[in-house]
């Protein structure tokens, strides 16, 4: 198993500034990524959030395995009792129910600020999650182009943007960073194989063979009908199935793992996803 390297020393500080974004809404969306539904969980989420109401979002839906989206989506239903709902960036069909979810899990924080005497305000949001889960994608999906910046709020922040999503909702449009943290090596190779570590962290090659070897497990046709491979699911066959050769006719498993790990992000082998439903992992902490 390739090992992923990273900064412990900056978690301290994400994490403080997560907390003072999540301080300031009523809602959070979290973004994971579909294709790892568990591994793009952060290991502290419930510390990290608290008791604020969530919505899940499965996002890049539209690479991962279709098969296996819904019993995630009720998976995460029943083990969080929140709303958990499937996204992907190439459709907008999903933004009324993002909305109408949200507007829900406020309701009861917006009751609570009128039962006071206070007039009744839109829902505050944020979305968080890990890098490159596609939390800019959902923020402009809500926003869309032309919506008015209602800007800074009294009493709230000054620095902090809000964008006016519709009246019921005020969106904060810097997506909240969940810092990698990831003592589990396997879950951090996953983050890896779908681009969520800095690749100054990890050998494209390690990261690519490995990524063969699950899908090998998973989804070997698919692999060998894609790559034009007989038997063995490897770099090195991808490599000589390409003819793309070294000196010494060493096959070139550079080329070949950059390409691999292109064509999987980009799902152009399939839709995949990585992770077993059937043995999840009791210790990720997601209620």
């Amino acid at each position: 198993m390739a090992h992923i390297h990273w900064y412990p020393g900056h978690i301290a500080k994400a994490e403080k500034k997560l907390k003072e974004l999540i301080n300031l809404v009523d809602v959070v969306i979290e973004v994971l990524d579909a294709r790892i539904p568990e591994s793009s969980v952060y290991p502290d989420i419930k510390k990290l959030l608290g008791e604020k109401p969530r919505l899940i979002v499965l996002n890049k839906s539209d690479l991962a395995d279709e098969s296996q989206l819904k019993d995630w989506i009720k998976y995460y239903e029943e083990k969080t009792g929140f709303p958990v709902i499937a996204s992907c960036a190439s459709k907008n069909n999903d933004i009324s129910l993002i909305e109408k979810k949200v507007i829900e899990l406020a309701k009861p924080r917006i009751d609570k600020l009128v039962a006071k005497g206070l007039l009744p305000r839109p829902a505050r949001v944020v979305v968080v999650g890990m890098p490159n889960v596609g939390k800019s994608s959902i923020i402009n999906k809500l926003i869309r182009k032309g919506k008015a910046k209602v800007g800074a709020k009294a009493g709230v922040t000054r620095q902090q943007q809000w964008v006016r999503v519709n009246p019921k909702i005020d969106l904060l449009d810097t997506p909240g960073i969940i810092p990698l943290k990831q003592e589990d090596q396997i879950k951090a190779g996953k983050l890896a194989m779908v681009n969520s570590v800095s690749e100054n962290a990890y050998e494209n090659e390690e990261v690519a063979q490995e990524l063969l070897e699950i899908l090998a497990l998973k989804y070997p046709q698919k692999v060998r009908d894609y790559y034009n491979l007989e038997e063995n699911i490897s770099i090195e066959e991808v490599a000589k199935s390409r003819n793309w050769i070294v000196k010494n006719s060493e096959p070139d498993i550079i080329r070949a793992s950059v390409m691999v790990l292109t064509d999987f992000r980009s799902g152009r082998i399939g839709r995949f996803t990585l992770d077993d439903f059937e043995n999840k992992s009791t210790e990720t902490e997601h209620n």
